[in-house]
């Protein structure tokens, strides 16, 4: 085997590796923590990477091209050990959020736990391009093919595996890497060995090690599992099955024999002494449901009848049923119970479908699969009926978050395309005309503001289909801590209005809201009498919370802390803090996850700090004023731009796929294609000066600053699409914004280098330095201004990029090398 191809194999092995840990720590994160942590992984691994790249320029002297090969075996080698040994730390921890140091040593741990590994695949890869006898072209190239073939491999992994265990074939795979680099024959062992050679130089041992422990801890779920998944303890025995797959992990707990559990069970329940078996099942170690022994006989579940979220199957002609998110199966055997024999049931994850149609023991448990006239969906709810032509007598969605979102937070700061208006306007046009959409959420007496937001949402989207008084087709009831609000396509009938008062006079239920009298919530009245968006919007952006309608640019139904407006969010924050009794639940929750995003700033800062802004330091002594000035503006900017436009896009696709992971997946294979490919024709187009540059920057500012005006229209237009489309329409949509902003860094280098080369160092740390904080600003102004202000922020720092470069980075007569780069060491790493 040739030494080329054992090196471009090497590189291939660790660029895929690199992101393909990337991606599994985003799953990882979800059950450790909260879905919104991908940009913190996203965040660690660029800052791990940049220090690795650091820190090979400080050493540079160490490494030469006679010790290539070992030095590359060496760092892969390391790279596949700290991604074992980070993971079995990282399985220990507990990443909450509370007034203690503890709190925040822990995240500086996860954050240490996250970076390291990405350090030395950053030794690896800055020595690759900057260090090969090979055409730096050609190894470029095998570079980015490698982690785009990542991005999309990650998604078969985690179907195959769970989460720890792909870390763990990851780390193998990494392993392997190095035993081709070893065994390539560019350079030999160095005089002075690095410190751990002995144990980095028994590479086939370490792969065969790594490779048992994968395959091993596959198969027991007493290996290498969370310790802690948000803030609970977790042992092997604790469930009787766990799945992991791409985007979710799915555990079952031991069966019980005890009453129904409801989610709002009527007062009159109380009195019932029925007992039956029951397992509870959870996603990520949170969010809840329950599967109930079913024997066939619908008699025996008729307790489903005292449950609130089920009272719309009251009204008459409910005949044909479908159910947004089947979980354990409840939604479906309540449609069954009250006499519906047409029942589609769309649930995104094939975990819970396959539990409840086809694994033994688990099947023969529900049985729903024997119910007459039950159809399975296996499909993202939105976009399938967006898809459908079928029509539908009622819609039901009962506490459905798709990714499991809670009163701690876990929604706070993600997105989610349910909740939205766009998405409630497809849900009803998929209504019969006297179909009803239910719909339930938790309920606060003492606070209702998400209820209102859940009001608002739905006032917003009757309002957007023309109609002119939305609380004819609104009724609203609670009990206990649940709401549930149905939403009728026309005005509710005479009929079907007393059939449901009907109901709630039976079960003891109250009325928030109904066509036929004025709610008694003073915060819910005048969302219900708006008669159009401009004053719904004005009312619900006055209130304590937000209780705006969430849209696909804000898809942020679950924060409800002003952010957007500072002053107030600072008193919420002041009354939240002092444990006032009027502002828990969800709204605490959502203190906690900005704390979150606070405290992993300032992680994210103090890191950036020590481990690239001050080693660099060095290099701009003796350099001209107006060049450091001008080119740290310059690499501030584009690292700026570069990750607001990435976290944004992500934010906006994760709406438009139906999960986080397919978003970061494919946006990421897109974005490193499409960036690489932009570096690439920098080599035969480079604008220096002048118009050109300033075509170039308005080019790709002008493309970012029109993205928000007509990808709405775009992803609207294919929301009903199969998942492939979809993709592939994201990939349309990203790769032009990824080849203009690839051109940004390389032409920076060359402006820089025309004038001083020995600063070059330093704008590359600031470059990587502004992209790791970005991160966190990037999800802060989603949240409060919206993802299309983010991707206008991002538009702004290359329009920016005009008078920094042209007066900042000018010099009297620019000449660049004979291959236009500058071939100092400190340029190319």
């Amino acid at each position: 085997m040739a030494a080329s191809f054992r090196f471009y194999a090497g590189l291939f092995l660790v660029t895929a590796c690199t992101l393909m840990l990337q991606v599994i720590q985003t799953r990882i994160l979800s059950v450790l923590a909260w879905y919104h942590l991908a940009f913190f992984a996203i965040s660690m691994a660029m800052f791990g990477l940049t220090a690795g790249a650091v820190w090979v320029y400080l050493h540079r002297k160490r490494f030469t091209p006679k010790t290539f090969s070992y030095d590359l075996a060496h760092y892969s080698a390391a790279f596949a050990l700290a991604i074992a040994v980070c993971l079995a730390v990282q399985m220990t921890l507990a990443p909450i959020v509370s007034r203690s140091f503890t709190s925040i040593w822990t995240w500086l741990e996860l954050a240490l736990c996250l970076a390291i590994p990405f350090f030395f695949s950053g030794v690896v890869v800055s020595l690759a391009l900057t260090r090969s006898p090979f055409p730096v072209g050609r190894v470029y190239g095998v570079d980015l093919f490698g982690a785009a073939v990542g991005c999309l491999g990650v998604l078969l992994l985690l179907n195959c595996t769970d989460g720890p265990s792909a870390v763990l074939w990851t780390a193998t795979a990494a392993a392997a890497a190095a035993l081709l680099f070893s065994t390539s024959g560019l350079g030999e062992a160095p005089a002075v060995r690095p410190p751990l050679s002995g144990l980095m130089e028994r590479r086939r041992t370490i792969f065969a090690v790594l490779g048992v422990c994968a395959f091993l801890n596959g198969l027991s779920d007493y290996g290498l599992q969370p310790l802690v998944a948000k803030g609970r303890f977790e042992n092997g025995e604790s469930h009787i099955f766990r799945k992991w797959n791409s985007f979710s992990r799915i555990a079952v707990y031991p069966t019980t024999r005890s009453r129904p559990y409801l989610w709002g069970p009527s007062p009159r329940f109380a009195n019932d002494d029925t007992v039956i078996e029951q397992r509870f099942l959870n996603i990520d170690g949170d969010a809840g449901t329950v599967a109930y022994r079913f024997n066939g006989d619908l008699k025996e579940a008729e307790f489903l009848k005292s449950d609130l979220t089920n009272l719309a199957h009251y009204l008459p002609g409910r005949e044909r049923v479908a159910v947004i998110g089947v979980g354990g199966g409840r939604d479906v055997l309540s449609a069954a119970v009250f006499g519906s024999r047409d029942i589609t049931a769309v649930e995104l994850n094939p975990v819970f479908v396959e539990l409840l149609t086809e694994r033994p023991g688990f099947a023969d448990f529900s049985r729903l699969n024997q119910l007459k006239g039950v159809n399975f969906v296996v499909d993202e709810g939105r976009s399938w009926f967006a898809r459908t032509e079928r029509s539908f007598d009622l819609i039901q969605m009962s506490l459905i978050d798709t990714w499991a979102a809670t009163g701690a937070g876990a929604f706070s700061l993600s997105e989610n395309g349910l909740y939205t208006v766009e998405a409630w306007k497809i849900f009803l046009k998929r209504l019969t005309p006297q179909g009803v959409y239910s719909v339930s959420r938790w309920y606060s007496p003492k606070d209702p503001s998400e209820t209102g937001r859940m009001l608002s949402l739905a006032t917003a989207a009757l309002l957007e289909l023309g109609v002119a008084e939305p609380r004819q087709h609104l009724f609203l009831a609670t009990q206990g801590n649940i709401a549930t609000l149905i939403v009728a396509k026309e005005p509710l009938s005479a009929s079907g209005l007393a059939a449901l008062r009907k109901a709630v006079d039976f079960h003891g239920y109250q009325v928030l809201v109904s066509p036929d009298a004025l709610p008694s919530e003073p915060i819910l009245r005048p969302i219900v009498t708006a008669r159009n968006r401009a004053d719904l919007e004005d009312y619900t952006s006055r209130q304590t919370f937000d209780l705006t309608p969430a849209t696909d640019d804000r898809p942020f139904f679950f924060n409800q802390l002003p952010v957007n407006k500072p002053i107030r969010a600072l008193y919420v924050a002041r009354k939240l803090v002092s444990h006032d009794p009027l502002l828990g639940g969800v709204r605490s929750g959502n203190l906690v996850a900005t704390a979150t995003l606070l405290i992993l700033f300032l992680v994210s800062l103090a890191l950036v700090l020590a481990a690239i802004v001050i080693p660099l330091r060095s290099a701009i002594a003796d350099s001209g004023t107006r060049l450091v000035t001008g080119g740290t503006f310059y690499f501030l900017l584009i690292g700026i731009g570069f990750m607001t436009v990435e976290i944004g896009l992500l934010q906006r696709m994760s709406v438009f796929l139906g999960h986080p992971t397919y978003s970061l997946s494919i946006s990421l294979f897109t974005l490193i294609l499409a960036t690489g490919g932009g570096s690439l024709l920098s080599d035969r187009w480079t604008p220096r000066r002048g118009w050109p540059f300033a075509l170039w920057a308005a080019a790709t500012g002008g493309y970012l600053m029109t993205l928000p005006h007509w990808l709405p229209a775009v992803v609207g237009t294919f929301d009903g699409a199969p998942l492939a489309v979809r993709a592939a329409v994201c990939v349309l949509v990203i790769a032009p914004a990824g080849l203009l902003m690839g051109f940004a860094f390389p032409m920076g280098m060359r402006l820089v280098a025309a004038v001083d080369a020995r600063p070059t160092p330093w704008f590359w740390g600031i470059n990587g330095a502004a992209g790791v904080l970005a991160s966190v600003v990037a999800v802060g102004t989603s949240i409060a201004l919206g993802i299309g202000a983010t991707l206008t922020l991002g538009a702004l720092c290359y329009f920016l990029l005009i008078p920094v470069a042209l007066v900042g980075l000018r010099a009297p007569d620019p000449q660049p090398n004979q291959d236009g780069w500058p071939r100092s060491e400190a340029v190319a790493e």
